[in-house]
């Protein structure tokens, strides 16, 4: 068999690997090299599709692949985080099940569950092919490990970030809208048309201007902007259409 047909699923693993090795950092308090690896991991899910469709070797088992691989980089990884951050907030000490605080705590695994039932039902959705219908597990989990290095930046995160009930109400937030039917457009570019790609450049653009002025904190409101720019997008659709 042809090497060029291993390569996109030698990717999708490498992203797995990526993803592998951010928890092991997760589990260490190093949220800088996790968010690093995650995002390493990401990079590499965008080009192993991008070479399976090069290549013309798309199959059923790169696919489901893909999935698995993104339910460790995108899924546990960002669910560790939050039980990390739950942690902290709630100074617990001992993992015990008999333990509220603990159980409190598993709750930001919530993350992962949402993260799984929105890949399995990817795969069977036919109408994300050229849009996404609810947030991808990517650029979620991208926002939670945002969260821990937004930390050092701000005096209003770190009052934000370590109260128990905001956490608990981004975990609920998170993981409704990795699955609700909100439509949102994808940020793939398959030619340099800028009058059919508008949105999309403008907002890559826009998301480069705010990672130079604010660096690391422009992350989450990144991900908030995208949301809210592709609510905007159909709303506007709508009114076009009526």
């Amino acid at each position: 068999m042809k090497v060029k047909n291993h390569i996109p699923n030698l990717i999708t693993l490498l992203n797995l690997f990526c993803g592998c090795i951010a928890l092991v950092f997760v589990f260490n308090g190093n949220h800088v090299l996790a968010f690093t690896f995650v995002c390493l991991g990401i990079f590499l899910d965008f080009f192993d599709g991008f070479f399976a469709r090069l290549f013309n070797v798309s199959s059923p088992l790169g696919l489901q692949l893909d999935s698995l691989a993104d339910m460790v980089t995108s899924g546990v990884v960002p669910g560790a985080v939050m039980f990390f951050m739950l942690k902290n907030a709630v100074h617990l000490q001992n993992f015990e099940l008999d333990n509220v605080d603990f159980l409190f705590c598993l709750l930001g695994f919530a993350i992962t569950l949402g993260a799984c039932y929105r890949l399995a039902n990817f795969n069977i959705d036919e109408r994300q092919t050229d849009s996404f219908i609810g947030l991808p597990t990517p650029a979620n989990a991208l926002f939670i490990l945002s969260l821990p290095l937004v930390l050092n930046e701000s005096v209003i995160a770190i009052e934000l970030f370590t109260n128990k009930w905001i956490l608990i109400f981004i975990v609920i937030l998170s993981t409704y809208i990795m699955n609700a039917e909100i439509p949102l457009f994808a940020l793939k570019i398959k030619n340099f048309s800028f009058k059919k790609y508008s949105l999309q450049i403008s907002f890559l653009l826009l998301s480069i201007i705010l990672l130079l002025l604010l660096q690391i904190v422009a992350v989450p409101l990144i991900i908030v902007l995208y949301v809210f720019i592709s609510i905007l997008k159909t709303i506007f659709f709508k009114k076009v259409v009526q």
